[in-house]
């Protein structure tokens, strides 16, 4: 079988990773890739915003199948333009992938559906999204409608604060993702996320995690597109399971929108694990980045699960199996990240951290240039590692992450302390 991979990132790479592994598999290409996808698929310079040039090059190449792992061109509906062409593709619809790209329509179809969520409002004025946090107070939560590379949200503690993202969103810092502004109430509690794979009709659980947002420890400072992960999470308790599992709303407005893909339910629970009344934070549609090395390394473990899915059977015949080990990704980015950064600077002891064991190490934003591999964009490593416990998985991380030699880099050192500090309290 011929496939086309779309993207650069960390999940694109995990997922080459994992599909290059697969029998089926007779050739695979890469576009545009990253130096680490590069030892896994042919890294092709296509431009995937153009989609006539993506369909010319499946046309040209036989290409049966294109897995699209980011959500820009998914928002602009890639999936319907290979689906006209005669192509097989793994992702939603435009339509469907409102669902991430616009919250103000995920925090309409929440309302529409009962899934429960945080009061809100949305805005295309400065001065009407300045009157409503004056009227809420703080804090409160600023976000971009639109897609902002996960940085387009800010939880502002304080009126000041809200008033300067309002400020900064309408002043075009996001672009067109700013044009409308969703103001959101502030929910106090756990990030979780839980994943489900749909295929329009039937919606499967798969497994949860808690991801890390601000760049810096003990969650200071702004958020991020995500500096660490890990799964499963124990703060999802089987309650929370079931009635996460229980709330098939997404798949049914899904299959209204036409989605057959992997959904990610990002909610807010209680501080305390017993607590029930989890909200929806943000649901999301795009693959999401590696958090799960081993037979299934990718964040989403259905990412294999869609992959057979599409082709051979409806997910309701599905049979997923689970490593019950849990695994964790530190981030490594660029300093100044999520601000400005520098391109370009070296990384060197990769390989002497690859062998630390249970680490897979896969790559989001770099280069290979003259034998060497150079930092390419904010985000830039994710050190995955897997272990018997959370904390035995975030050490060998750590290990790993200790053997690069990247001055200009950084990373957060508290990756899964949450899980780590419920582990080490006795039953």
């Amino acid at each position: 079988m011929h496939i086309l991979l779309l993207g650069s990132g960390g999940r694109e790479h995990a997922l080459a990773w994992k599909i290059a592994a697969s029998p089926l598999v007779t050739k695979l290409w890469c576009a545009p890739g990253n130096a680490g996808i590069a030892r896994e698929a042919e890294c092709v310079a296509l431009d995937i915003a153009d989609h006539a040039a993506v369909i010319d090059f499946c046309r040209a190449n036989a290409v049966e199948f294109v897995v699209v792992g980011p959500e820009t061109p998914l928002a602009a509906g890639i999936v319907d333009d290979l689906a006209d062409a005669g192509i097989k593709a793994f992702g939603p619809s435009r339509q469907a992938a409102l669902l991430e790209g616009s919250k103000g329509f995920t925090k309409a179809l929440c309302t529409e559906f009962g899934i429960p969520t945080g009061a809100y409002g949305r805005f295309t004025k400065a001065a009407d999204a300045l009157a409503y946090v004056r009227k809420q107070g703080a804090p409160i939560v600023v976000k971009a409608d639109g897609l902002a590379a996960g940085k387009g949200v800010v939880v502002a503690m304080t009126m000041t604060e809200a008033e300067a993202a309002i400020a900064m969103m309408f002043d075009g810092a996001f672009g067109a993702a700013g044009a409308e502004v969703v103001i959101e109430e502030y929910l106090a509690g756990r990030e979780i996320s839980f994943f489900a794979l749909s295929d329009g009709e039937t919606a499967i659980p798969l497994a949860s995690a808690q991801d890390h947002k601000r760049v810096f420890d003990h969650d200071q400072g702004p958020n991020t597109g995500g500096m660490g992960a890990y799964s499963p999470t124990p703060f999802v308790t089987d309650e929370i399971h079931g009635e996460d599992h229980g709330q098939d709303h997404p798949s049914d407005g899904g299959r209204h929108e036409g989605a057959r893909h992997a959904v990610s339910r990002r909610a807010l629970c209680g501080r305390d694990a017993d607590v029930r009344g989890a909200k929806t934070v943000r649901i999301q549609c795009s693959l999401r980045r590696p958090r799960m090395p081993g037979a299934d390394a990718a964040d989403d473990v259905g990412h294999r699960a869609g992959f057979a899915c599409r082709l051979r059977r409806p997910v309701k015949n599905f049979d997923l199996r689970w490593f019950p080990e849990p695994a964790l990704t530190v981030v490594m980015a660029a300093k100044g990240y999520p601000g400005d950064y520098a391109r370009g600077t070296r990384i060197e002891g990769l390989e002497d951290a690859a062998k630390v064991e249970g680490v897979e190490i896969f790559h989001a934003g770099t280069i290979a240039k003259d034998g060497t591999i150079l930092a390419n964009g904010g985000r830039v490593l994710n050190v995955c590692a897997s272990g018997k416990t959370v904390a035995e998985a975030q050490a060998s991380a750590y290990a790993a992450v200790d053997r690069i030699q990247w001055p200009e880099g950084f990373c957060r050192r508290d990756i899964g302390w949450q899980a780590v500090e419920r582990e080490s309290k006795p039953n």
